[in-house]
């Protein structure tokens, strides 16, 4: 709703809203997020090179429709159909996009970052023949889990010593340089704050891609007024100046830390906002699982597993169809050879990885 209300979301950004709702005489009982792209930007699972052979085989890969919530690599319900309804009306809800899909020209729908219980509804529902076949994706983040620990330092003593010593000797170099942080929480926080984060924000976009953020202002009034509860601010000072930002929502046992920005470059500073805090807060505050945001091998070293996600992709041309079903299998096997090879690459000690 933020999204869309604030105007982040809408044509001009290529989201154009195409939500599916499915009613039972006057009764909602379904809703699947759709949205019609006319460019890949800002979904976290990259179908790049699926446009660009589209486009040197003189074929149309936009428009496509895409179940997702915009610029967010997290996993959430998409399938969102009433527990009583769900084995009657998932498979219906499924082929209804395909018709859709077939009726308007999209080249292909994508579901991205289902949870768990979407999953498993999606490989119960599918079809084994090709042609109706939603394709599966593999893909690679890295998450922080709570192992029950007691405090930071109780996290780092299930780091082997070398690792345990670089995480210290990065966090003392922003104590070093007089860096304080703390935590504002969404009730606490004021508009000159949320000014001052967005400032942050719209710099680090303008500095990464040289183009403003997604995001507008906007959008982080709405969600500032309507979901307190579920933020809170990584907050950085330098001689009681704020020099930057992360922001986190909270969610069930999940902390997830979304956007970031600073003044000025200060070393680990990065590390300290985006990943320490987080971590710290996860464990003050009992949150079993911290979901830093999409890539990133740099996280290994601080204690972030590689994991697998998933997306699924029904492709309408049916050589195109076939020609990805058999990329994504290999492209499965080196996802889980680097999973393999990363894990040996987890600071912790043999017991934790």
């Amino acid at each position: 709703m933020a999204l869309e209300s604030s105007g982040s979301v809408d044509e001009v950004s290529g989201w154009i809203p195409n939500h599916l709702v499915v009613y039972l005489k006057d009764e909602l009982v379904g809703f699947l997020p759709l949205y019609q792209k006319t460019h890949s930007y800002g979904e976290y699972v990259f179908d790049h090179s699926w446009a660009n052979a589209y486009h040197q085989n003189g074929i149309h890969y936009f428009p496509k429709l895409v179940s997702a919530i915009p610029f967010t690599p997290c996993a959430g319900p998409r399938l969102m159909i009433k527990p009583m309804y769900q084995l009657e009306l998932m498979p219906q809800v499924i082929e209804q996009v395909k018709t859709y899909c077939n009726r308007k020209g999209f080249s292909s729908w994508h579901l991205l970052f289902p949870d768990l219980e979407g999953e498993e509804f999606l490989e119960q529902s599918e079809q084994p023949n090709l042609e109706n076949k939603l394709l599966k994706r593999t893909g690679l983040q890295y998450h922080w889990y709570n192992q029950n620990y007691q405090s930071f330092d109780d996290f780092l003593s299930q780091c082997k010593q070398k690792k345990r010593k670089n995480i210290r000797r990065e966090r003392k170099t922003i104590q070093d340089a007089n860096v304080v942080l703390e935590f504002v929480e969404g009730r606490e926080t004021t508009g000159p704050l949320w000014a001052q984060f967005f400032e942050f924000y719209q710099r680090t976009y303008l500095k990464r891609s040289g183009n403003r953020g997604y995001l507008n202002w906007g959008f982080f009034e709405f969600i500032a007024n309507a979901m307190p509860d579920n933020l809170v601010l990584a907050v950085a000072k330098y001689d009681q100046q704020v020099i930057g930002m992360s922001l986190f929502f909270k969610g069930g046992d999940t902390l997830y830390g979304r956007y970031w920005g600073a003044s000025a470059e200060y070393e680990f500073l990065h590390f300290e906002a985006c990943y320490y805090q987080g971590i710290e807060y996860c464990i003050k505050h009992g949150l079993q699982h911290f979901d830093a945001g999409a890539q990133g091998e740099h996280k290994i070293p601080r204690g972030f597993k590689p994991i697998k996600t998933f997306s699924y992709h029904w492709i309408e041309h049916p050589q195109f169809r076939e020609a990805i079903a058999s990329f994504l299998v290999e492209e499965e096997g080196y996802v889980s050879q680097a999973i393999n090879e990363l894990t040996c690459r987890l600071p912790f000690k043999s017991k934790q990885s």
